[in-house]
C-alpha cells in the first residue's frame, strides 16, 4: 500500500471517531431549544419560555402565576364581578328609570313615547344578548385587543350616560341610553369574560356563578338606591351621578382585568369540529330554541314594567322598586339552585316545572293578588325562584349534544343567548302597545280588587300575555319531553 493511500485511511478513521463522539454528545446532550419553546407542566404553577439570541443560549424565564388561587386571580374576579354588575345590573333596573319618564311630562307627552321609552332597557340587555356570537370569534381572533376593547368601552358607557343625561328628546334617550351603553357593554363584557377560562380551571364554576351573580347583585340594589336620587335631584342628575359612581368602579378594576397567559398578535382559525354540525339535525335541540325564544318574549316584560304597575297602586317611589328588587335577588337563588339541580336531574323535566311554575305565578300572583304591596312582593320573590333560574338549564339541555367538544358548546349557548335575545328585544313593543292608556278599560275578570284591575285594567292584557308565552312554551316542554323519550325507547330497542 502506498504512503497516501495509508494517510487517507488514516483521515477517514480520525473523521469517523469524531462523528460517533459528537452524536454521542448529541444523544446525552440535547440541541438548544428553538426561539419559542414553551415548557408547560400541569403539576407546576409556571411556565418557562426559552429564547436562544446568541450561541451561549440565554433564556428569559417568565413565571406565570397560579390558577384558582394566589392575589392576581382573586383580584381580576372581584373586578370581573365589578363589570357584571354594573354593565347588566343597570339595563336590570331601568323600570326605575322607565317609571320616572313616564312621570315626566317632558317627555311622557312626546310622539310615541309609551312605545320608545320602555324599549331603552330591554334593547341594551337584547344587544348584550344578541352580540355574543359575533364578538367572540374577533375576540379570540385578536387577542391583544381585548384590554383596549374594555377601556374603549368603559369610556363608552360613561359618555353614553352623561349624553342621556343633557337630552330631551325620547329619540336621543334611545340613542345613548339604549343603544350606545349597550356598544360599551359589550367592549366591557365579552372581553372580560374571555379571561376567566385562563385564571379558573378546578374553580372555574365558582368564579362564572360569581361573575353573573354581579347581574343580579346590580338588579337588586340599583332599585333600591335610585329612586330616592331621582325623587330628590331628577332624571338627569340621577343619571349623571350613576355614570360617575360607575366611572369610580370600572376605572380601578380595568387593570385586574387582564390575561394570564401571553398574547399572540393574531389566533389562526380552527379547525371545524366532526361532530358541529350536529346541532341542527337534533329535533330536541331545535325545541330548545324554540321554547328558549318564547320564554324571553314573556321573561322581560314583568322586570320592566313591576314599577310602574307599583307606581299605579299609588306606592311610594322606593315601595315601587322593592317588588323589582325582590325579584332580582331571588332569581340569583333561582339560577343557582336549578343549575345544581341540571346536574342530576332531565333538564327536559326541569323546564316543564319551571316553565309551568312561571306561567301560574303569573296569572295567580301577579294576575290576581298584586293589588297590595304583599301580594306584588310575593309576585317577584316566587317569579325570581321559578322564572329567573331558566338560562341555567342551558348547560343540561346541550351536554348531550356536545358532551366533549367546548367549542361546539360555546357556540350553542351563543345561539340560545342570540334566541332569547331576540325575545328580549321584541318584547317591549308588543307589552308597549297592551300596556298603552288607549287600552284603558275596565277589567274583563273583575270589577273586584284584582291585579287585572289595577290602573283601571291597563296591565290586564299584558299579564295575560306573559302568561300564555310561559304556557305555550310549556307545551313546547312537554312535547320536547315526548320526543326525547320517544328516541331513548328505540335506541333502548335496537339495543334488546
Amino acid at each position: 500500500m502506498s504512503s497516501s493511500a495509508i494517510e487517507l485511511n488514516k483521515l477517514s478513521s480520525s473523521a469517523s471517531t469524531k462523528l460517533d463522539d459528537s452524536l454521542e454528545v448529541a444523544t446525552r446532550m440535547p440541541l438548544p431549544p428553538s426561539t419559542s419553546t414553551v415548557y408547560l407542566d400541569r403539576t407546576r404553577t409556571v411556565a418557562t419560555l426559552d429564547y436562544s439570541c446568541n450561541d451561549t443560549g440565554s433564556q428569559n424565564i417568565a413565571r406565570l402565576p397560579p390558577t384558582d388561587r394566589g392575589f392576581d386571580a382573586w383580584t381580576f374576579l372581584v373586578a370581573a364581578f365589578c363589570v357584571e354588575t354594573i354593565v347588566w345590573g343597570f339595563p336590570s333596573a331601568f323600570g326605575v328609570f322607565l317609571d320616572a319618564y313616564l312621570r315626566d311630562a317632558r317627555f311622557a307627552n312626546q310622539p310615541h313615547a309609551d312605545t320608545l321609552l320602555p324599549l331603552i332597557g330591554n334593547l341594551t340587555s337584547g344587544i348584550l344578548y344578541c352580540t355574543g356570537p359575533f364578538v367572540y370569534p374577533i375576540i379570540y381572533r385578536y387577542p391583544r385587543s381585548r384590554r383596549p376593547a374594555m377601556w374603549l368601552g368603559s369610556a363608552i358607557c360613561f359618555g353614553s350616560l352623561m349624553a342621556a343625561s343633557y337630552t330631551t328628546k325620547v329619540t336621543n334617550l334611545v340613542a345613548y341610553q339604549g343603544v350606545l351603553y349597550a356598544l360599551g357593554g359589550v367592549l366591557l363584557s365579552h372581553p372580560c369574560l374571555s379571561y376567566t377560562s385562563e385564571w379558573f380551571v378546578e374553580r372555574r364554576g365558582l368564579a362564572y356563578g360569581a361573575i353573573y351573580a354581579g347581574t343580579a347583585v346590580g338588579g337588586l340594589l340599583l332599585p333600591l338606591l335610585l329612586p330616592s336620587l331621582i325623587e330628590k335631584r331628577g332624571s338627569a342628575v340621577a343619571l349623571r351621578i350613576t355614570a360617575i359612581v360607575f366611572a369610580a368602579f370600572l376605572l380601578p378594576s380595568l387593570p385586574f382585568l387582564k390575561g394570564r397567559l401571553p398574547e399572540s398578535r393574531i389566533h389562526g382559525p380552527s379547525t371545524r369540529s366532526s361532530s358541529e354540525p350536529k346541532w341542527y339535525k337534533d329535533a330536541g335541540f331545535v325545541v330548545v330554541v324554540v321554547i328558549n325564544t318564547l320564554q324571553g318574549f314573556g321573561y322581560f316584560v314583568p322586570i320592566l314594567w313591576l314599577p310602574t304597575f307599583a307606581s299605579e297602586l299609588k306606592l311610594s317611589a322606593t315601595n315601587a322598586s322593592l317588588a323589582l328588587a325582590v325579584l332580582n335577588g331571588s332569581s340569583v337563588i333561582g339560577r343557582l339552585g336549578i343549575g345544581v339541580l341540571s346536574d342530576a336531574i332531565d333538564p327536559w323535566l326541569l323546564a316543564l316545572s319551571t316553565l309551568f311554575g312561571s306561567c301560574l305565578t303569573t296569572f295567580v300572583l301577579w294576575g290576581v293578588l298584586s293589588y297590595t304591596l304583599g301580594g306584588l312582593i310575593s309576585f317577584g320573590l316566587f317569579y325570581g325562584l321559578v322564572a329567573g333560574g331558566w338560562s341555567s338549564l342551558w348547560t343540561g339541555f346541550i351536554r348531550p349534544i356536545s358532551p366533549e367538544d367546548p367549542k361546539v358548546a360555546t357556540k350553542l349557548t351563543g345561539y340560545l343567548m342570540l334566541s332569547r335575545g331576540l325575545g328580549n328585544i321584541l318584547s317591549t313593543p308588543i307589552s308597549a302597545a297592551l300596556a298603552s292608556r288607549h287600552f284603558e278599560h275596565a277589567s274583563t275578570f273583575s270589577r273586584g280588587r284584582l291585579g287585572f284591575d289595577v290602573g283601571g285594567g291597563r296591565f290586564e292584557k299584558m299579564i295575560i300575555y306573559t302568561g300564555t308565552c310561559f304556557a305555550g312554551a310549556t307545551i313546547l316542554a312537554g312535547s320536547g319531553w315526548f320526543i326525547e323519550k320517544s328516541r331513548g325507547n328505540r335506541k333502548g330497542e335496537r339495543l334488546d
